[in-house]
């Protein structure tokens, strides 16, 4: 890791913004992006390092709503742990992270958000916890532990929030537990986004909780009730209301590409690609834990050990942009901005994230010709 200073970055393929900008170039000064053109006249702005790009893509970094893990690691080990995490993701182009939590004991969980606060506080990569359980249904758990699962009570509520200091940015609730529609207010008018998801909600109640305050859906289509013609489901429910996001993973396992482009096609904008990675991201099959189950990978998917339950995903998102150009027919564009814009905008951080601008975080991918990463910078340092 490099230290920030001021690199010009010329001869590039911008894509930002939904555009793409030829022959450009940046400047980032420090930890944001100072200037912006096109041409030849980069030069005279060369005070610190200058770098030809070469024709290739710079695209922002990437940001993921929903990450428990990668590099061999996982965020619920503490400090040591969560650097190999996001050292791990930051070489496949994530510059910034929702660092997310597997149901567990409430204490266990309120030890686990004081850390996920410590590693904000020194480190500009990390964005947050994000709390994916406990208030998850348990017909619906997916890879969690059904023994540590609760309902939203507002002493539990009050618990969590303390814990987090302030760090908490996300939580997914099930709308189908006792007090969930109060724990979504509560926790929306405290500026955490809520999520919809592991839930067995209908049509009727996800919009409700919609109605309440949650501005995104866990993991579309996984552990909650699909699209039935007359069922709809949430799916429909966060497509058919605006303002309101969806996660998808896009690793081959979780959703066919026909759907990703379905829940493109339906909500334009509005997609957000995410890991959901788990320890393996990054690192070889074999056997893991995720949170307190055990998991095997084999082939690159992991599953709860002995069944054929999905517990997370070992994608990374820079194979995550490729898979939606080459698979599901994004333009690149489109998909650069399922993996930054669109994430910014969940959080609220739309003004100094998921753009290269003026302003904006000195966060930049370099990409060759097949997408793969050559360079990242996070908060202006250059991690590889």
């Amino acid at each position: 890791m490099n230290a920030t200073g001021s690199t010009v970055l010329h001869s590039a393929r911008l894509v930002s913004g939904g555009e793409v900008t030829e022959d450009a170039w940046l400047l980032l000064d420090g930890e944001v992006v100072s200037a912006r053109g096109t041409g030849d006249d980069w030069p005279r702005h060369t005070a610190g390092e200058v770098i030809d790009v070469g024709g290739r893509v710079l695209a922002p970094g990437f940001i993921d709503l929903h990450c428990h893990g990668g590099g061999g690691a996982a965020v619920d080990d503490g400090a040591a742990a969560i650097e190999r995490v996001l050292d791990a993701h930051t070489a496949h182009g994530t510059t910034r992270s929702a660092l997310s939590l597997v149901s567990a004991p409430v204490d266990v969980l309120s030890s686990r958000l004081a850390a996920i606060a410590e590693a904000k506080a020194r480190d500009p990569r990390v964005l947050g916890a994000h709390l994916e359980g406990p208030f998850l249904h348990p017909d619906f758990r997916g890879a969690h532990d059904p023994e540590a699962l609760c309902d939203p009570d507002p002493e539990t509520v009050r618990r969590l929030r303390d814990a987090a200091a302030g760090a908490l940015v996300q939580i997914t609730i099930a709308p189908d537990r006792r007090h969930a529609l109060e724990a979504i207010e509560t926790f929306a008018r405290a500026g955490v986004v809520v999520a919809v998801g592991h839930t067995g909600a209908d049509r009727d109640l996800a919009d409700a909780a919609f109605d309440r305050g949650a501005t995104l859906l866990t993991h579309a289509f996984n552990a909650m009730r699909g699209i039935h013609h007359r069922a709809p489901g949430p799916v429909l429910a966060a497509v058919n209301t605006p303002g309101v996001f969806l996660e998808a993973i896009l690793d081959g396992s979780h959703l066919n590409p026909a759907v990703v482009r379905m829940l493109f096609t339906l909500a334009p904008g509005r997609v957000a690609l995410v890991t959901d990675a788990m320890a393996a991201a990054g690192a070889a099959d074999g056997d893991y834990a995720l949170g307190d189950l055990e998991v095997t990978v084999s082939g690159g998917v992991a599953t709860l050990t002995g069944t054929e339950t999905i517990a997370g995903s070992t994608l990374t998102q820079d194979a995550a942009l490729r898979r939606a150009v080459d698979e599901v027919g994004l333009d690149l564009p489109t998909a650069v901005t399922a993996l930054t814009e669109a994430p910014a905008t969940v959080l609220g951080l739309e003004d100094r994230l998921g753009r290269l601008a003026p302003g904006y975080a000195a966060d930049v991918v370099m990409l060759g010709p097949g997408l793969e990463v050559d360079a990242v910078w996070a908060a202006g340092r250059r991690f590889r």
